[in-house]
C-alpha cells in the first residue's frame, strides 16, 4: 500500500513540475506567440504591401502555408501546456493564443478541442469570455450551424450592405442577454459598428449603388 501511495505521490509531484512554467519560459511563450500572431494577421487580413504583388494563387499559398505552420506550432504548445490562460502567459499572451486558433478554420475538430478547454477556463477566469463566445461561434458557423453570440458576420452586399449574423441565431430572445455575460455589447451595436466598418471599406462601390450612408439598424 506504502509503495502505491508513494508512486503517486512521485505522478503527483512530476506532474505539477511539468505544468509549472518558469519565469524565462512563460516570457518566451509569449514572446513566441506574439511573432506568431504578427503573421498570422498579416494572412488573414487583405494583401498588404509587398503582399499586394502577389497573384491570387500565390496569396492563397501563402496564406495556407502560414495557417498551416500555425496550426502545428499551436497545436504542439497545446499539447503540452493545454490552453494558454493568463495564469500561463498573461492575458495579452492568452488573447494571442486565441486569437491563432481562432483562424484555424481549416482545422475544425482541432478548434473545438480547444473550445472545450477554453470553457473550463473561462469559468475560473482564468480566460477571456469574448474571446470563448467568438471561438463558439466561429465552430458553429462553420459547421452550418447556428451561432449563440451573432460573433461571425457575413453582408448583404447586394443590396443594403448590412452586416447580418452568419447562419443565424440559435436564440434570437436571449441574444443580448447572452453577449452580457460575455462581455460583449448589444447585439445592435456590434452589427451597426460592422455594418459601417464594412461600408467604409467598400464606399465607392455602395455609393454607385445609390446607398450614401451605411444602412444601420
Amino acid at each position: 500500500m506504502k509503495s502505491i501511495v508513494s508512486i503517486l505521490l512521485i505522478f503527483i509531484i512530476i506532474t505539477s513540475c511539468a505544468a509549472k512554467l518558469t519565469a524565462r519560459k512563460r516570457l518566451q511563450l509569449e514572446t513566441q506567440l506574439k511573432e506568431m500572431v504578427e503573421i498570422d494577421q498579416v494572412a488573414a487580413y487583405i494583401p498588404q504591401g509587398k503582399y499586394k504583388e502577389l497573384s491570387k494563387e500565390q496569396w492563397h499559398k501563402f496564406q495556407d502555408s502560414v495557417f498551416t505552420t500555425n496550426k502545428m506550432k499551436v497545436e504542439a504548445l497545446f499539447t503540452k501546456y493545454g490552453f494558454l490562460g493568463f495564469d500561463k502567459v498573461g492575458k495579452e499572451g492568452s488573447n494571442h493564443f486565441w486569437l491563432l486558433v481562432q483562424h484555424l478554420d481549416k482545422y475544425p475538430e482541432f478548434q473545438n478541442k480547444v473550445l472545450k478547454a477554453m470553457a473550463t477556463e473561462v469559468k475560473k477566469g482564468n480566460a477571456n469570455p469574448n474571446n470563448y463566445a467568438y471561438l463558439y461561434d466561429r465552430v458553429k458557423a462553420n459547421a452550418g450551424e447556428k451561432q449563440l453570440f451573432g460573433t461571425q458576420l457575413t453582408y448583404e452586399t447586394e443590396s443594403t450592405g448590412r452586416a447580418i449574423p452568419k447562419i443565424g441565431l440559435a436564440d434570437s430572445a436571449n441574444v443580448d442577454r447572452l453577449r452580457k455575460e460575455y462581455n460583449l455589447e448589444p447585439l445592435k451595436d456590434y452589427l451597426n459598428q460592422m455594418t459601417t466598418a464594412h461600408y467604409e471599406m467598400n464606399k465607392e462601390r455602395y455609393q454607385k449603388m445609390g446607398i450614401a450612408k451605411p444602412n444601420l439598424y
